[in-house]
């Protein structure tokens, strides 16, 4: 199998899973725990909070340990305090685990606003300045998009939340890992991260909040990560995660050039050798390990289908949303149709990835979106 499908989830790092291995057998105190069995697990758990806050740019007890990305957005939307203010700004791109959280918080009679982006998928600034009023508690902008990649100006942003003294959380899970991100030059206030999308296990991410923010906890119990997040910790994961991101501090920098050679590649051989395709979302202030495309005349669906029968793992967007069957929200706010949004495909690139699997990947792709192509009902209309 080629793996293109790595916006969904990665691979575990096998230094990961040698990080976490003792965790499971000799060193399984309860970090809550007194004795040396606790002690030796708290420490553990110390240590990852600092690899975490390392990659972010923040103090490690500006780190809360949560249980991926989509806890961490909840725990930030649904915990500011609101001192009576009912207003959330965010934007129509966002993540299913942010625009979620805001419609059960309409229900509940707060007032979102849903800033619209252009065709990149780019949110302006400018409507931010426009949507803030003295009821605006919080605003939510994700940092790079999950689907067609686009980095959003989060830096712009900021300095327009600090400059009316709101907070400002980003959605940072795709980003983490793909391009530089350090949250005091950021300006930020709060920022998600998940593991598994950065080579780390599934199901621990964390939850930077800036000193002097507070949020209220969403659970209750033991006291936990100090009162923020009761339940014991998930010691071998948090090791895992801490590992991760030590590593992605480590080869950031190699990583990203990875990503941008082999996206660069892929790009220049699709557009070369396959007609009627459109690379979607911003062309240069993108992730690059993220590459979307609509093939016109092409369902999506189908595509991903045939691509799976000859060993190719890719998606049409995200993998959190498949399930409801709907079409992509991220594309009908960039203005796609109907026919853009179905013909779409997203390859998603990891360390692993070589540029081998590229050309390999390019060869499938000619051959399966040539044979849907000549069953198309848009055959006619595009001359296939």
């Amino acid at each position: 199998m080629i793996y293109f499908d790595n916006a969904a989830s990665t691979a575990v790092h096998p230094e990961v899973v040698k990080e976490m291995m003792p965790y499971f057998d000799t060193e399984y105190g309860n970090p809550s725990s007194i004795h040396q069995f606790g002690r030796k697990a708290k420490n553990a758990i110390q240590k990852a909070r600092k690899q975490v806050a390392a990659l972010v740019g923040a103090e490690p007890d500006e780190i809360l340990f949560t249980s991926g990305g989509t806890e961490s957005n909840n725990t930030i939307l649904c915990g500011i305090p609101t001192d009576g203010l009912n207003h959330i700004i965010t934007s129509t791109v966002e993540h299913e685990a942010v625009l979620e959280p805001c419609r059960h918080l309409e229900k509940n009679g707060v007032k979102v606003t849903y800033l619209s982006v252009d065709e990149h998928g780019m949110v302006n600034p400018n409507d931010i300045i426009n949507s803030i009023n003295p009821q605006t508690v919080i605003v939510s902008v994700m940092l790079a998009n999950n689907e067609v990649g686009t980095i959003q100006p989060i830096k712009e942003i900021s300095k327009i939340c600090n400059q009316y003294q709101i907070p400002l959380h980003t959605d940072a899970v795709q980003a983490v890992g793909k391009v530089p991100i350090n949250v005091k030059e950021l300006g930020i206030h709060a920022l998600s991260i998940s593991s598994h999308k950065i080579n780390g296990p599934k199901g621990v991410g964390a939850l930077f909040i800036k000193k002097g923010l507070t949020i209220s906890p969403e659970i209750l119990g033991g006291g936990q990560e100090n009162g923020m997040r009761s339940g014991t910790e998930n010691v071998a994961s948090i090791v895992g995660f801490g590992k991760a991101c030590e590593i992605a501090q480590e080869r950031l920098n190699e990583n990203i050039s990875h990503f941008q050679t082999l996206h660069s590649s892929i790009l220049s051989k699709i557009v070369k050798e396959i007609p009627h395709v459109k690379l979607n979302g911003h062309p240069e202030k993108r992730i690059f390990n993220n590459i979307h495309l609509t093939f016109l005349g092409v369902n999506g669906e189908d595509l991903i289908i045939k691509l799976d029968e000859h060993g190719i793992a890719a998606s049409t967007g995200s993998a959190c949303s498949v399930h409801t069957q709907k079409a992509s929200h991220v594309l009908k706010a960039m203005g796609f149709n109907h026919e853009q949004i179905s013909g779409s495909l997203r390859m998603s690139f990891g360390y692993m990835n070589t540029l081998d699997e590229v050309e390999q990947a390019v060869e499938v792709l000619k051959k399966v979106v040539s044979e849907l192509r000549s069953v198309s009902p848009y055959k006619t209309k595009y001359n296939f």
